[in-house]
């Protein structure tokens, strides 16, 4: 998996493949995982499960995988896919060829349902209620679930304690200490966030919605609705201009030439005291030798909420899969389990789904519970086909005020361009 700029339009299909922090191997399970099936599944299909995964889980799932397989009498294939997982998933079904079973994102579900390309999952309410609420919003679609959850992922504020040690009650706060910093000679950058020359809505996203802009409007069940594009609303421009007074010709603290190449590295470097990342930059945070403490991204003073973005990890049934039943048993009883869980923990460290699981990760691990709470007030990144019109445009309007642009011309040509791209 990668890092890269998230303000190209296929930026819902890699929102999260951000780079892993590495793991231990799991160990092979020792006996079959609670909540799997008590007899073996009567439709063998094809008498092979195909499942395909990124590199950092083929590891982790094969002998879960082979468990399954000699319990049911069928043989596991779990083949690794590195890049264009969503697309390449999408192209095989179509042609046939395709998987039974598919790892990606949540934010992949809108357009794999418009394309006919996976199954709703057949969760028991217990299943269901073994998540938290925020996973299960995410994987539903149109009032069905069309996936297991295995892991919620979203940004907070990471800090250098040494350097910074008190939470900044603000964004002005943080800037400020950024700022004193800086001029003191102890930091080069106020604030490491990536912006890059194409923009980065992923991660500019929280402070956006802090000055009170929004992507979309709502539908009366509460999802976003795709036919109130709102980049171009007043509240939105207002926004665009908080992030301008945060940009190069004003605080200084967001700037293109910090990038997803760069950020991380700078600050496990020192060269900045605040750093908005993920789950998938602790490792070499970690690497950096300083004290450090996780919390949620600040809003302004009298701001709206700084909601990051979440993206649950998530199973899917292909609906052209060869072996559809042993695909549903194994995504409802195999991965929703504390076992599964675990493993793919271990294997690429990013906060388990399932509750249990996450219990005993956060009491080994501090940090997976922080980035949770930093996220439980956050925004499911919208699984709307639509969504991938939008990422461009606001990504071209975020670089535009960070360079000293004017808030309104942005907003709306970045409102333009998303409904001229619907309209197509």
């Amino acid at each position: 998996m990668r890092k890269r700029a998230l303000g190209v339009a296929a930026l819902a299909t890699l929102a999260f493949a951000a780079t892993a922090c590495g793991g231990s191997d799991p160990a092979a399970p020792s006996a079959a995982p609670s909540g799997s099936a008590s007899a073996p599944a009567a439709d063998k299909g094809s008498g092979k499960l195909v499942i395909w995964a990124d590199p950092n889980r083929v590891k982790a799932l094969k002998p879960f995988a082979d468990q399954f397989g000699t319990e049911n009498g069928v043989t596991v294939e779990v083949k690794e896919i590195s890049k264009d997982n969503q697309q390449t998933f999408l192209t095989a079904s179509q042609q046939g060829s395709g998987p039974d079973v598919m790892i990606g994102a949540h934010d992949w579900i809108g357009n794999l349902v418009q394309n006919g390309a996976i199954d709703p999952v057949n969760l028991t309410e217990a299943q269901k209620a073994a998540f938290p609420e925020i996973a299960m919003k995410a994987v539903t679609f149109d009032g069905q679930v069309y996936a297991a959850p295995y892991a919620v992922e979203n940004i907070a504020l990471i800090r250098n304690t040494d350097l910074a040690p008190d939470a900044p009650a603000t964004l002005e706060d943080m800037v400020a200490k950024g700022a004193e910093l800086k001029k003191a000679g102890k930091v080069k950058e106020v604030l490491c966030l990536p912006v890059g020359q194409k923009g980065d809505a992923f991660h500019a996203y929280p402070i956006f919605a802090a000055g009170g802009g929004s992507l979309f409007g709502t539908t009366a069940g509460g999802d976003p609705d795709p036919k109130q594009v709102l980049l171009g609303s007043a509240d939105s421009v207002k926004a665009f201009g908080k992030l301008k007074d945060l940009g190069e010709k004003g605080d200084g603290a967001l700037k293109t030439s910090i990038t997803n190449e760069n950020y991380v590295a700078s600050f496990a470097d020192k060269k900045c005291a605040f750093l908005i990342s993920g789950p998938w930059a602790m490792g070499d945070v970690k690497k950096g030798g300083f004290g450090y403490d996780i919390t949620p991204v600040p809003s302004f003073k009298d701001g709206k909420p700084a909601t990051p973005f979440v993206g649950v990890q998530s199973f899917f049934v292909a609906s052209k899969g060869k072996s559809k039943a042993l695909a549903q048993e194994f995504v409802t009883n195999y991965v929703t389990n504390k076992d599964v869980a675990k493993a793919l923990y271990d294997a690429d460290p990013r906060p388990p789904a399932l509750t249990e699981a996450l219990e005993e990760v956060k009491a080994a691990d501090a940090d997976a519970g922080k980035f949770m709470d930093a996220g439980k007030d956050g925004f499911p990144m919208p699984a709307i086909p639509e969504m991938q019109a939008v990422w461009e445009p606001f990504g071209i309007a975020e670089t535009a005020v960070v360079k000293g642009g004017d808030a309104a011309k942005a907003a709306e040509a970045a409102q333009k361009a998303i409904d001229g791209s619907l309209k197509n």
